[in-house]
This record gives C-alpha cells, structure tokens and sequence, in this order.
C-alpha cells in the first residue's frame, strides 16, 4: 500500500511541476488553447506558478495538504476549459487526476489526525 501511495505522489508531482512549467514558459501549445478561453499571457504564467508550487509543495509532508488543494484547483479550472473545448480524453484524465489528488488530500487529514491525538 505505501508504494501506491509513493507512485501516486510521484504521478501527482510530475503532472503538476510539468504542466506549470508548460504554462511559464508559454508553450505555444498552451497559449493557443488556454488564449481561447480568455487567458492571457501574464494570467498563464501566474497559473503556472500555482501548479508548479502546488507540485512542489506536495513533496514535503508539512504542505502536502496545502500542495494537493492548490493543484486540485487549478486541474479543476483546466476541467472546465477541456470541457468546453469539447476535449473528453484528456478531461477523462484530469478528471483522475483529480481523484488521486482527492486520496492524497483525504490521506493527509487522517495522518493529522493521527498526530493531533
């Protein structure tokens, strides 16, 4: 079960860090899509930094719960759009995505607990 959860973690954290890091740097791909929905240059960038911090922030158990919240959101945002571009397989996997941030977040709050009691 642990290596589930380190292979999740580890899925999470590739997703996140790639996808923002995509977004920063305006790759050409991301622009086009995302500028059709009204996101403009400097509003990607910032986006980006929100995946690529809550990536990174899912590393350290401290801001795990914290990393899982900010990511979950921005895939969610990127839900919306997919959706709207009528793009059903890579919303099938954001949608995932959002599931196994969904274990993450749950797990994280049972080990607090764990440690408040």
């Amino acid at each position: 079960m642990r290596i589930l959860r380190k292979a999740n973690l580890i899925i999470l954290v590739f997703l996140a860090g790639s996808s923002g890091i995509t977004k920063i740097i305006l790759m050409q791909q991301d622009v086009e899509f995302f500028g059709k929905y009204g996101f403009t240059n400097p509003i990607l960038i910032v986006y980006g930094f929100f995946q690529l911090a809550g990536g990174i922030m899912l590393v350290a158990p401290k801001t795990r719960f914290f990393g899982a919240i900010i990511v979950a959101f921005t895939f969610a945002i990127s839900a919306v759009v997919l959706i709207l571009a009528g793009k059903m397989g890579p919303t099938i996997f954001t949608f995932m995505a959002l599931v196994m941030l969904g274990i993450v977040i749950k797990q994280t709050m049972n080990e607090q607990r764990k440690v408040s009691t």
